[in-house]
């Protein structure tokens, strides 16, 4: 309801780990795509091994209290374009009613839900105070509305029906959540998150071997390991979820794979405990959940037959319709809706969710009170594709896939993250829908963006380009 208090929740690398004024993962990921594992991990940014739900001690506690504003990458698992214009999605809420939830995103997501319910505790508490001078004439006192994306939606469900919250709520909505898991996850934590023999020339073991050891730190990226079926075996019919002893991922320890199974397991029980009292077995809060199937997505993680190797992720056999991040199927609360005809799908990537203008019209809807539409986009979408990584200075392809496009005036910048200059890029013109360009850049985090004339036209791709 328009009167309710809105509280961000933003996703993995939606808030900016800093020490001394310096971007902790901005300049170390820098440093390590153009030097390779030369260039160490800030003391603060590798967690202690064993941490698991804990607070870990001041040292490696980097200041966590500035949403990101500009676009960032982790190689291999997703990308976020960061939130400058979340507020303004949400229908401009006024003094004290919006609240972003920055936090470390390195940490247990149980953790962090734990961290939320004390912040809305008290900003709840604060805003039931100020209401009366903002909206008068409301029909009931404040609750919250509970907006998440990527994966501060899990977040925000953990927080809702395992730490507390549900009372307090009146709508949560996941931005591109991924439900059960990202496959993604299973290839950065087994030194396999970029390349993987997709391209030729380029070695990025150097590179995959100092994300995994970074990453093996961090209780988070263990919490998105797929729960669904999520493991095909050459020559097999039948596809294999993580746990499967029979198969085990190679290099992938068995406690992460326990403590996945164990995060999306204790939130199920959770919310079977709570379906027996609720009236119906309603929740007591609305959910709304967005998610897009408009990108090739990696769903599954292919082995050889002898399950000692993962696969290339170029095999098609591999990708599902998804945001290109999210697989459609991850991205659906089955705990929360009865059917997955409740799901709002839109064509927007998973890094533009949180800021896509028509996904802030939806947004602004629930704050009203009003009914969301059920597609949030329409036939003139355009989509920029590029590989998910590459060497550095060599060339590699890019394409732009729209409806009529040499009528609507096809324009292309690239841009590295973190520098604000942005270059033109010529897409040629190969058919009336397909427009084609070959790039290639130096080192470092970079950003495609197409534009064309029409509603809903622009795509943004981030692309990793490392040395080798």
């Amino acid at each position: 309801m328009e009167h309710d208090l809105v509280v961000f929740v933003p996703g993995f690398l939606g808030t900016r780990l800093t020490e001394d004024g310096h971007d902790l993962w901005g300049e170390y990921s820098e440093a390590l795509l153009g030097s390779g594992p030369q260039a160490p991990a800030p003391a603060g940014l590798a967690l202690p091994p064993g941490l698991g739900d804990g607070l870990p001690d001041a040292r490696f506690r980097p200041a966590a209290d500035e949403l990101l504003m500009v676009p960032d990458s982790m190689p291999g698992l997703l990308s976020c374009m960061g939130y400058p214009d979340i507020r303004t999605a949400l229908g401009d809420p006024v003094d004290g009613q919006f609240v972003p939830f920055p936090y470390d995103w390195r940490l247990s997501h149980r953790l962090t839900a734990d961290l939320l319910r004390v912040r809305v505790e008290r900003e709840l508490a604060r805003w039931s105070e100020q209401v009366d001078s903002h909206y008068p004439d409301r029909p009931d006192d404040p609750k919250v509305v509970l907006v998440c994306h990527s994966t501060g939606g899990l977040v925000g469900r953990h927080y809702l029906e395992c730490s507390g919250g549900r009372e307090t709520a009146r709508t949560l909505v996941t931005l591109g959540t991924p439900q059960q898991g990202l496959a993604q996850a299973v290839r950065l934590l087994t030194g396999n998150a970029v390349g993987g023999g997709e391209v030729p020339g380029a070695d990025a073991r150097p590179l995959n071997e100092a994300l995994r050891d970074l990453t093996l730190t961090w209780p988070s990226v263990a919490q998105l390991l797929p729960v669904y079926d999520a493991v095909r075996v050459e020559g097999k019919s039948r596809l294999r979820t993580l746990a499967d002893h029979r198969y085990p991922v190679p290099d992938l320890p068995t406690a992460l794979v326990e403590d996945a199974v164990s995060f999306h397991s204790v939130f199920q029980q959770a919310r079977e405990a709570h379906r027996h009292t609720d009236t119906g077995g309603r929740l007591p809060y609305e959910v709304l959940c967005v998610g897009s199937t408009a990108f090739p997505t990696e769903r599954t993680v292919g082995l050889t037959p002898d399950g000692t190797r993962l696969l290339a992720r170029c095999d098609e056999s591999l990708l599902a319709p998804g945001d290109g991040t999210v697989p459609g199927e991850s991205a659906v609360a089955e705990w929360a809706l009865r059917d997955t005809t409740a799901m709002h799908w839109t064509e927007h990537r998973h890094a533009d969710l949180a800021g896509a203008a028509a996904v802030g019209e939806v947004l602004t809807a629930v704050r009203k009170g009003e009914p969301a539409g059920g597609m949030l986009a329409g036939d003139e979408q355009i989509s920029v594709y590029a590989p998910e990584s590459a060497a550095a200075g060599k060339p590699f392809a890019a394409s732009v896939v729209g409806t009529g496009l040499r009528e609507r005036n096809v324009q292309a910048h690239m841009w590295r993250i973190g520098r604000p200059a942005k270059e033109p890029v010529v897409f040629t013109a190969t058919g009336p829908e397909l427009y084609r360009a070959e790039l290639q850049a130096g080192p470092g985090k970079w950003v495609v963006e197409a534009t064309a004339d029409g509603p809903h036209r622009s795509d943004r791709k981030v692309i990793i380009l490392y040395s080798s």
